[in-house]
């Protein structure tokens, strides 16, 4: 019975030592490759960069001006008028903008006692990227002449001094009992980068 159970033993520890070396063998195949792909690997550092563009400013440096106009009596600016609406933008040069302009559908006095009718064509307006800032000398082909103050073209930009300005013309009808008085209305601008 002893040599019986000697033998057992043998065989038991033989076949835990094919195991081990087995297991050993295949650790070492792992580490073998993982030392060969690491040895095939390379690191390199790239950058993110980023540059902010300059401030999109926006003024009011002009007021349309109708000046004098009398009961029953229409009166028109044309965008190219010494009376015209200036608005002044400055921004980076040549970067593409969006243009939004909410008119006024009247004038009116500041106690809103009366108010009076001002309108605006679809040839209105005139977007001068040389940034001159009077709507009289506006040179051609120095932006958009002539286009429609409801819808500024997609492809306005900053000039490439860094200014551009909005000329706006209107017409204000005032009817034949107008109550005599200053009146007034607010023309809003707003400008963003497009990003183009």
């Amino acid at each position: 019975m002893a040599e019986n159970y000697s033998f057992t033993y043998s065989f038991v520890t033989s076949q835990r030592l094919h195991l081990w070396l087995k297991i050993s063998l295949l650790v070492l195949s792992f580490l073998i490759v993982m030392a060969a792909s690491g040895m095939a690997q390379d690191v390199a550092v790239g950058q993110a960069t980023a540059t902010v563009l300059a401030t999109l400013a926006v003024s009011s440096t002009a007021a349309l001006a109708f000046g004098n106009v009398y009961q029953g009596v229409s009166s028109t600016i044309a965008n190219n008028n010494a009376s015209a609406s200036v608005f002044t933008i400055t921004g980076a040069a040549s970067s593409g903008i969006m243009i939004f302009m909410a008119l006024p559908n009247y004038v009116a006095l500041a106690d809103g006692s009366d108010r009076m009718t001002i309108s605006f064509s679809s040839t209105d307006a005139s977007v001068d990227t040389l940034g001159g800032g009077n709507p009289t000398t506006m040179a051609a082909g120095s932006g958009f002449q002539n286009i429609n103050p409801h819808n500024f073209p997609a492809a306005a930009v900053i000039g490439a001094g860094g200014t551009t300005n909005i000329y706006l013309g209107g017409k204000v009808l005032p009817t034949i009992d107008q109550t005599a008085g200053a009146y007034t209305g607010d023309i809003i601008l707003t400008v963003a980068y497009t990003g183009n």
